[in-house]
């Protein structure tokens, strides 16, 4: 690089002020922060899951049917190699499972639902199956649809004999066509945020709990080793009494499962007058329901939060744009150890919850856009993959550093800013802050050891830059379409040498590097 090193730096040694030449894509400024990280690539560490990774949501059941969803499936699944996938709406009208004759006799059609779990499993992703919405023809109201567009049923079924007969048939079929072995490594979620407008029973919370009892109980009545689970909540609502009531009314729980998102108020999820920055959201939400299962009857439940992401809404600088890079990565950072699965949604904006889609960056969740394009918080997860699975002792709230189990250290450092804009209008302009300047020693490093690094920034890996000099087409042609899947794919590595284990790097706001020392 051309750029002149800070005066600051002059007194480094010649051979740091080199690999900071070499190994930095933006110089620091006089007003930059330092970061100063020692880490001991040999230390005691402890385990480290990618908890992060392990499952991702998505749209309604019909939409793996299609060709681009699956196509989007085996990019996430290649950068990840994530497990499960969730979704809502497998008893939903279009899937057609029940059908219900002019004489009002009940059977099953599970055509869809094969060929939409056999695609899932031919991409190496089991379901992680969420049992919903009504179907019509066992509703108490047909009518009560929720405002989606594609307007599920929310309401409890009208006789829950005929709830508990399509529940046994449903886990029946399941294990007849792909085996008890496999169907008991499934996880089964009973509804959707229960406590929200996706249930339409009366009370609500008493109301669900009696469909949990149910489906709970039907499902372990067709084999012990299903795994079943809820409330399944937003707002990380509902858990302690949830479990009050399985252990009193002695139901079947395998998981606690609740949702959470960045701009959840405190109010909501705390009861609190705080204002909790969306940096933080998510994983304050998590400690509270950890602690909340380690106090109540049932402590040992492992933990599921079946959704979550830095926003509810449709924010175009918020998961469009590069800030998800350090919004990510501190969410790791907060959450490890309190948490067995994370599911972030959505994997993929083949997406129809308000409508069909308009534009490609209109703040949806998915990791890729529309027509295959993937976003920056695509290229966040894919080196993130890269963590080992020992965490090493760092005390850092702007970096996390493992280990492998061949030895390799790999760091995470990121640069958190807030969004540019925090509206669903697009707001254009770079993040304010200043650059960080990252000064790492570690110790205990083979004699030759390099450094590899990712990176994703501003001008690295971040594919709505090309849309900007685009003029943000609603509807880009199909030349357009090939150079923003050639613009959003990640920045190639660099390789830098070490000096002794010494590192330095500049990382701009929002930006986010992966290092890799081997």
């Amino acid at each position: 690089m051309s750029d002149q090193p800070s005066f600051r730096r002059l007194a480094l040694s010649l051979c740091a002020a080199a690999l900071l030449v070499a190994g930095a894509a933006h110089a620091a400024t006089p007003s930059s922060d330092t970061v100063q990280l020692k880490v001991d690539a040999t230390a005691t560490g402890t385990p480290f899951p990618h908890f992060w990774e392990q499952m991702f949501g998505s749209g309604r059941a019909s939409l793996a049917l299609r060709d681009d969803y699956r196509k989007d499936l085996e990019a996430v699944h290649d950068a990840t190699g994530f497990g499960y996938i969730r979704f809502h709406g497998i008893f939903d009208h279009d899937v057609g499972l029940v059908q219900r004759d002019a004489a009002g006799h009940i059977s099953y059609n599970f055509s869809y639902v094969d060929q939409i779990y056999d695609g899932l499993l031919e991409r190496g992703v089991k379901p992680f199956v969420e049992l919903s919405f009504m179907p019509p023809e066992i509703s108490s109201d047909p009518s009560k649809v929720h405002d989606f567009w594609y307007h599920p049923n929310v309401m409890p079924p009208k006789d829950y004999a005929d709830w508990d007969a399509m529940i046994r048939a449903f886990a029946q079929h399941l294990i007849a066509r792909y085996g008890i072995d496999e169907v008991s490594t499934w996880y089964f979620e009973v509804w959707n945020e229960p406590n929200l407008q996706f249930w339409g029973g009366t009370p609500e919370q008493s109301t669900y709990f009696t469909l949990y009892d149910h489906t709970a109980r039907d499902l372990k009545s067709v084999d012990q080793r299903l795994r079943v689970g809820g409330p399944s909540t937003a707002q990380a609502a509902w858990v302690p009494v949830f479990l009050k009531h399985v252990r009193d009314a002695n139901v079947p729980v395998d998981f606690v499962s609740t949702h959470v998102y960045g701009d959840d108020t405190a109010q909501n999820v705390f009861k609190t007058d705080e204002n909790i920055p969306r940096s933080d959201m998510v994983c304050r939400s998590v400690d509270k329901v950890h602690k909340e299962i380690a106090a109540s009857p049932l402590p040992k439940l492992p933990l599921i939060f079946s959704e979550y992401n830095a926003s509810y809404a449709n924010l175009p600088n918020v998961t469009d744009s590069i800030y998800m890079g350090p919004w990510m990565a501190n969410t790791i950072r907060e959450c490890a150890g309190k948490v067995a699965i994370m599911s972030y949604w959505s994997f993929s904006d083949v997406f129809e919850e308000q409508g069909v889609v308009r534009t490609p960056f209109y703040g949806g969740f998915g990791l890729i856009a529309e027509d295959r394009i993937e976003k920056p918080a695509f290229n966040a997860f894919a080196m993130l993959h890269h963590l080992g699975d020992m965490r090493l002792p760092l005390a850092s709230d702007t970096a996390l550093a493992t280990r492998r189990a061949d030895g390799t250290v790999v760091l995470a450092l990121w640069n958190y800013a807030p969004p540019v804009g925090d509206t669903a209008d697009y707001t254009p302009g770079e993040p304010k802050g200043n650059v960080k300047h990252f000064d790492v020693d570690v110790s205990h490093l083979g004699a030759n050891a390099n450094a590899t690094v990712w990176r994703l920034d501003e001008t690295h890996g971040n594919v709505i830059a090309a849309f900007d000099r685009m003029g943000r087409p609603p509807f880009p042609s199909r030349e357009q379409i090939q150079q923003l899947r050639a613009a959003g794919k990640m920045a190639p590595s660099e390789s830098v040498a070490l000096q002794n284990g010494h590192l330095t790097l500049d990382i701009p706001p929002q930006g986010l590097v992966v290092v890799e020392l081997h």
